[in-house]
């Protein structure tokens, strides 16, 4: 009777199934495979979880597997375990003869179709300074190449003053999780790596902030980020706390069960995206402005001492409906650019600011609103999915700068008046419309170096580098409030 001793199929718990839907294909993948049991052996991380916490999380992940087995007919056997030594894991092997990580190997591929294979690098806290440097020394045979799709606030959840009738929440009770993200999913899909701001909470707590608004959802909220190929989100923003901590923690939990990759204030992320590490940074600006350099300094820091190759900086930054950075965007921004980072991008305006390009990296200042429930009707609907493609090799990223902005609307009833919160991309005049006021937005932009980004869209087949052009502009820092 083959048995899979070491596997990681438990949903949502670490770096193996990110849902149910991954598991039930991992386990049919195992049948055809002839294993009929499987002990389930989750990693615990100590930096991340008190042992209570996790033996929660994991037993609640338990039982839902095991239900959804039992409602799709299943009938492996399924046990649980708290993790396994190595010279245990051995001594069973040349005991028994047991099937292990090879028939989890072969699982894991069989039922990652369609789905982009990356973790969560985290450290055990007790690993050695030797061990996680070995784990970090990254050895590269051939370029890699990455597409990143970045895009703005995505706030899944309503505030409880607004009319329910016409609120996401009633969207998602009459249409359900796949229909948000629907138009943009192919994008997504396409893509290595998609990123988003999420901003508001998935909870249900009653300790509402006092503030003017504060937004919830439930936690299957989720579904809506993993049935659109949203792999990663930050949390650092002005809504994350809406229902104080509680409210905070357990959006955070409600991630980390989905398998969404989380990453915000003093927290950061590196991700194993198609062999090559991608260190993910948030920071949150606006309460203490240049206050957060230092925080930016140590949090790239980290993240290049955990081994990225590849860094993301996203800011929750500026002043709402500014179409031009301010003093502080550009200082932290061109900030995050010498201290390492590869890619800078931002949102707090609801609407497009421009980009810049400073030292050959690019500087996106806000993507605008996406699949936005923080309004059924706002006044402009413009928003971009932010599309970069690196090839990285021995050397680290290569200079070639090759972009592809996607022009859409925040709701595919745009044109009707209203936000149905399904964003769109755009065509034709309207897609010209939407690239034209962001190079115009661009253009407003005092650069640091005396260079302007074009916004443009390229096709699949036919990508290429975005041309950097010379100008007259002054090299002084933007001062626009």
């Amino acid at each position: 009777m083959p048995i899979d001793f070491h596997t990681h199929i438990l949903p949502g718990i670490d770096d193996g199934s990110r849902n149910v839907e991954m598991s039930l294909r991992m386990l049919a993948a195992q049948r055809e495979q002839q294993v009929d049991e499987i002990v389930a052996t989750p990693h615990f991380y100590a930096q991340k979880d008190s042992v209570e916490e996790f033996l929660l999380r994991r037993q609640r992940s338990y039982e839902k597997l095991k239900t959804a087995m039992e409602e799709n007919g299943f009938d492996q056997k399924l046990y649980l375990a708290a993790g396994v030594g190595i010279f245990v894991f051995v001594f069973i092997l040349i005991l028994a003869g047991i099937k292990g990580c090879g028939n989890y190997r072969h699982a894991k591929k069989a039922a990652s179709d369609n789905v982009i294979s990356m973790k969560a690098t985290q450290d055990s806290a007790s690993d050695s300074a030797d061990t996680k440097e070995a784990e970090n020394t990254v050895t590269m045979s051939a370029p890699v190449t990455l597409t990143l799709s970045v895009v703005g606030d995505c706030t899944l959840g309503t505030d409880e003053t607004f009319d329910y009738s016409t609120s996401l929440n009633a969207y998602y009770e009459n249409n359900g999780a796949a229909y948000f993200l629907q138009n943009v999913k192919s994008i997504f899909a396409a893509d290595d790596l998609t990123i988003a701001n999420f901003e508001g909470t998935l909870t249900e707590s009653d300790a509402r902030e006092d503030k003017t608004f504060a937004f919830k959802g439930p936690a299957e909220f989720t579904s809506i980020l993993t049935s659109g190929s949203v792999e990663a989100v930050t949390t650092a923003n002005n809504h994350s706390h809406d229902y104080g901590d509680q409210g905070y923690e357990d959006t955070i939990a409600a991630l980390d069960a989905a398998g969404i990759v989380n990453f915000g204030y003093d927290k950061t992320a590196v991700m194993d995206v198609k062999g090559v590490k991608v260190g993910l940074v948030g920071i949150y600006e606006l309460k203490d402005h240049l206050e957060r350099e230092q925080q930016l300094k140590d949090n790239i820091a980290k993240v290049k001492a955990e081994g990225a190759q590849l860094i993301v900086v996203i800011f929750h930054w500026g002043n709402e409906k500014e179409t031009c950075p301010d003093s502080n965007q550009t200082t932290l921004g061109r900030l995050a650019i010498d201290e390492g980072a590869d890619l800078v991008c931002g949102h707090h305006p609801h609407v497009l600011q421009g980009i810049e390009t400073y030292k050959g990296k690019n500087i996106v200042y806000s993507l605008g609103n996406f699949c936005f429930g923080g309004n059924s009707s706002p006044s402009d609907m413009d928003t971009m999915i932010y599309q970069q493609t690196f090839t990285i090799d021995q050397n680290g990223v290569k200079t070639d700068n090759v972009t592809n902005i996607i022009p859409c609307s925040i709701s595919s009833a745009a044109y009707e008046g209203y936000n149905n919160y399904q964003p769109t991309p755009e065509e034709g005049d309207e897609a010209d419309r939407i690239l034209s006021k962001i190079n115009e937005r661009t253009a407003e932009i005092s650069t640091a170096e005396g260079t302007t980004f074009t916004a443009e869209t390229n096709s699949a087949d036919d990508s290429k580098s975005t041309d950097t052009v010379a100008d007259d502009s002054s090299e002084d820092e933007n001062t626009a409030e």
